[in-house]
């Protein structure tokens, strides 16, 4: 079978245990894999640096496979090869996938049925920006919040990942969009058309009443922790928050896994309770293990009316450094600096 492959041998990025950043691992000179049938291998052009891997070297993210793994949630790159079953035609294209560990590698194997081709005028760093970010906005949007234009929401964290792609899709739906960020987010979050609050200082909370008197539509909420309070109080009658992650525990110590059962059990408290408001715990991975061929259609669906929003200067990507992926560790240090603006990007 026609194939495209590097000369070169596979690299890869180790995270060994719980380690600080300067931890990580290379692996050189390792065997390309092969593609099984149904697979194809990715030749990485780019892959990304999320929160989830911030966690996952702490042992902090909740289904993380056991120590040592290649971390990675995401990529964008060249079908290299295709496996027995898999249209001979893919290879040579270029790809976006979901992979929650695996990502920071040189070739990776994936099941043809998980990529989204990237259009063509779309670069591979761009794409990146997009995947993991781009679909849980989409979906958190139109899916569990289903938003409609004239309404008012809330999105914590508007200047990070998600929360800049979320904005700019809400405000391309015609919905008003109040933005907690630190400072030096705020003339960017303004030219989209967003109300920033400064989440460092006095009292966020208040000052977004102040802005939404009669309470917000919809409350998008990366925090977790106790704060998950007053992101409910901040609705109004019929609204929905939804929360995405618990980033307030990311250094504690203990159970990776009591963060997100506290989560669960004030979600699902308040949604037995009479009071006309919803509340969800999004996961990206829900469903998947039971309608595997309902989930990856959706997520096609939904990646490709992302990658149709970044076509038509809806979504403007943001790159905060491209850097490449022996140099892992200095990029992670980066990402979890707060300094930077966008996605901090690996390439070969």
């Amino acid at each position: 079978m026609e194939a495209v492959m590097s000369t070169e041998g596979l690299i890869e990025v180790v995270l060994p245990g719980t380690v600080e950043p300067e931890g990580l691992q290379i692996r050189r000179g390792g065997t390309v894999p092969t593609p099984g049938r149904g697979q194809v291998v990715v030749r990485m052009e780019a892959t990304g640096v999320s929160f989830a891997e911030q966690q996952m070297r702490r042992g902090r993210y909740y289904d993380q496979p056991p120590f040592p793994f290649v971390p990675g949630y995401d990529l964008v790159g060249t079908v290299a090869e295709a496996g027995e079953g898999v249209e001979a035609g893919l290879v040579g294209r270029r790809v976006a996938a979901l992979v929650k560990v695996g990502g920071w590698a040189s070739h990776v194997v994936v099941d043809a049925a998980d990529v989204v081709e990237v259009p063509a005028g779309i670069g591979a760093a761009e794409a990146e920006t997009v995947v993991v970010n781009g679909i849980t906005a989409w979906q958190m949007l139109h899916r569990k919040a289903r938003v409609r234009a004239g309404q008012t929401i809330v999105v914590l964290g508007a200047g990070g990942g998600v929360g800049w792609v979320l904005v700019q899709l809400a405000r391309a739906a015609g919905v008003q969009v109040i933005g907690t960020a630190s400072t030096h987010h705020h003339d960017a979050l303004r030219e989209q058309g967003v109300t920033p609050v400064d989440y460092r200082t006095g009292d966020v909370a208040a000052r977004i009443r102040a802005l939404a008197p009669g309470g917000v539509d919809a409350v998008f909420d990366h925090v977790g922790g106790s704060g998950i309070v007053g992101s409910w109080r901040l609705l109004a009658p019929g609204g929905t928050l939804v929360s995405y992650g618990s980033a307030a525990t990311r250094d504690d110590q203990g159970s990776k896994q009591t963060p997100v059962l506290k989560l669960l059990g004030r979600v699902w408290l308040w949604n037995a309770l009479p009071n006309r408001r919803r509340a969800y715990f999004y996961n990206i991975w829900a469903g998947r293990a039971l309608a595997k061929n309902a989930f990856r259609a959706r997520l096609r669906a939904d990646l490709t009316k992302v990658f149709d929003a970044l076509m038509s200067g809806d979504i403007t990507p943001r790159v905060a450094a491209e850097l490449p992926l022996d140099r892992a560790a200095e990029a992670l240090r980066l990402a979890e600096s707060g300094t930077v603006t966008g996605k901090v990007v690996l390439t070969p």
